[in-house]
């Protein structure tokens, strides 16, 4: 059976590109992972988000556990076959929705103990549970369970909640156990404080993992801190193993992410900004409820070559969000997700080349165009 590797194959600067080999495909990095919350990507048929070019989905820990159970799935054959996705999938551990319930739950040294959003039954949710619901989801990427305070908080709180999470995650991998061909990948968190991201690596080292998450971002800080963060926490984490930051994002933070050394990201922007008539392309952001787009006979995005380019007209994109038509978020959530692996692709080959530096400059270039002048 062909075990969890990860290679890398180039440089750009501190861009890198590579492979993430697993038992069920190879992923290429940097990657993308399309979110699949509940066991499918919204508005999206599987096939057909394979066809934008993704080679891994997230699945969510929390809500699965909740509905359908993770118990139930893995009667029904695992995940994978649950849902019709063969190629990779990571799941998250659960501890950063567990987090959004403030109001619901309770934390201890143990674990969290929260209400379902659902029902408001009420479960238990520790490193050693999260990695059982993993392992009978049958994800080949799990993610150690790990405590993350929105920012802005003390630092006093930001460096107890780390350490809370360092102990968390070396019972993660405790309960992991052997599993091959199977990946846990360590969270690193410490806020944006340097000497508390510099801590959590070397605990995170010291106990071992297949990959490691850059976590405790992308919860309200903006892009300029984010980047200032991204300029030093990927280089703490060992450089031949995946890194994974969590929960990004926009095209430029993405783009930004790859260029201080990041090699997978997650992000339910694509699909999210769909369902609302929000369409990204490489001019920035369109939004087809605008009345301008009402008569226009053009494509959303000029040579793009996905469904919603190929054959609709700006105008029925409009008419059909307008409308309310389901096949609206769909067609939009299909343009998103084609135009963020096109992205990633890009990225790749320019990481390749070594180019990354004129690739960055053309990116920005092009999105401060904006979009095409109205008809």
């Amino acid at each position: 059976m062909t075990q969890f590797s990860f290679s890398l194959a180039a440089g750009s600067g501190k861009a890198r590109t590579g492979t993430i080999s697993t038992p069920r495909g190879q992923i290429r990095t940097p990657a993308f992972m399309p979110v699949g919350t509940a066991a499918t990507v919204k508005g999206m048929m599987p096939e057909s988000v394979a066809e934008t070019g993704a080679d891994i989905l997230l699945g969510n820990t929390y809500h699965l556990m909740l509905r359908p159970g993770a118990e139930r799935i893995d009667r029904l054959g695992g995940l994978h076959r649950f849902m019709n996705w063969e190629k990779p999938i990571l799941t998250d551990s659960g501890g950063f929705q567990v987090m959004s319930l403030a109001g619901l739950r309770k934390l201890t040294e143990d674990g969290v103990t929260f209400k379902s959003h659902i029902d408001g039954s009420r479960h238990e949710l520790t490193p050693e549970r999260s990695m059982e619901i993993q392992r009978l989801l049958g994800s080949d990427i799990v993610m150690a369970f790990d405590e993350c305070p929105a920012l802005p908080v003390p630092k006093e709180r930001i460096a107890a909640s780390m350490q809370l999470s360092m102990r968390w995650a070396a019972r993660s991998r405790e309960a992991f156990g052997d599993r091959p061909g199977h990946a846990l990948f360590g969270i690193q968190q410490g806020g944006l404080e340097p000497d508390l991201r510099e801590e959590s690596a070397k605990a995170l080292t010291d106990i071992g993992f297949e990959g490691y998450a850059i976590g405790g971002l992308a919860v309200g800080e903006g892009q300029e801190a984010m980047f200032g963060c991204l300029d030093t926490a990927p280089d703490m984490l060992p450089e031949d193993k995946p890194r994974y930051l969590m929960g990004v994002g926009k095209p430029d933070d993405i783009v930004g992410a790859v260029k201080r050394g990041v090699d997978m990201m997650d992000c339910v922007l694509p699909s999210r900004s769909g369902r609302t008539g929000q369409a990204w392309t490489r001019r920035g952001q369109v939004n087809l409820k605008n009345a301008r787009h009402q008569d226009d006979p053009r494509p959303l995005e000029e040579g793009c070559t996905c469904p919603a380019c190929r054959n609709y007209s700006r105008a029925y994109l409009h008419h059909v969000f307008r409308s309310n038509e389901m096949i609206s978020g769909m067609l939009l959530t299909w343009h998103n997700l084609h135009y963020y692996q096109l992205l990633m692709s890009e990225m790749r080959a320019a990481i390749a080349d070594d180019t990354f530096a004129a690739f960055e400059e053309k990116f920005h270039a092009t999105r401060a165009l904006g979009d095409v002048e109205r008809i």
